[in-house]
This record gives structure tokens, sequence and C-alpha cells, in this order.
């Protein structure tokens, strides 16, 4: 099991950027795929970027377009979620999460947030139009 801890969440302005961090701990980080969802009030959970163990990534296209930026620091047990031109629909819950399986990469299948075994507690990010 890994401990998942998010920060970086607030209120900015539309246009405006954020950096989200998760911090692992618990289980070996460096090999698990990593993603970040996000959950807005009255929706499901929705898939917003993934990044493999080795460093490749996949995003959700239709919703950063270009935006966001997943990426890894594995010495310090880290993921973040640069996101930047922020839109007010941009506005939920981010969640940081860790996959199931070590030494998993199908990006198709990590949009599914039920391959993820361990959730962080989440981060709420509202933008302002």
């Amino acid at each position: 099991q890994v401990q998942l801890v998010e920060s970086g969440g607030g209120l900015v302005q539309a246009g405006g950027s954020l950096r989200l961090s998760c911090a692992a701990s618990g289980r070996t980080f460096s090999t698990y795929s990593m993603g970040w969802f996000r959950q807005a009030p009255g929706k499901e959970r929705e898939f917003v970027a993934a990044i493999s163990w080795s460093g490749p990534t996949t995003y959700d296209e239709d919703a950063v377009k270009g935006r966001f930026s997943i990426s890894k620091d594995n010495a310090k047990n880290t993921v973040y979620l640069q996101m930047n031109s922020l839109k007010p629909e941009d506005t939920a819950v981010y969640y940081c999460a860790a996959y199931g399986s070590p030494w998993f990469w199908e990006p198709s299948a990590l949009r599914n947030p039920l391959g993820f075994g361990s959730w962080g507690q989440g981060t709420q990010v509202t933008v302002s139009s």
C-alpha cells in the first residue's frame, strides 16, 4: 500500500496557473504508474493525466489540450501536475492515484480509475471567471 498526500490547490483566476504536488510513501514509488483524476460537484471522477514509472505520459487531450503537464521526481517520491491557462471548467477536487500493479503501462486502461489501488485525499482547485 502506498500513502499519497496532495497539495498545491487553491483559488486562481481564469488564465492563471497552479502546480499540484503528490507526495508518496510506503512502497517502491519508482515502479508504479501514477495518475491525476478530478471530480467536479455532481459529476463522475474523470481522468486527467498519467505518467509511467519510466517516464512516458498520457493525457485526456479533450480536457487539457496541452495546458497541463504531468511529471515526477523519483528522488523525492513526488508527482506533479502543472496546470496553465486554467478555465472555470477546471474547477474540481483533484486526486492523485497510484496504479494497483507495478510495471504497468497501458494508456487506455489508465483512464479507468478502478485500476488504481491507492488514492490521496484530494485537493480543491477553484478557477474564477
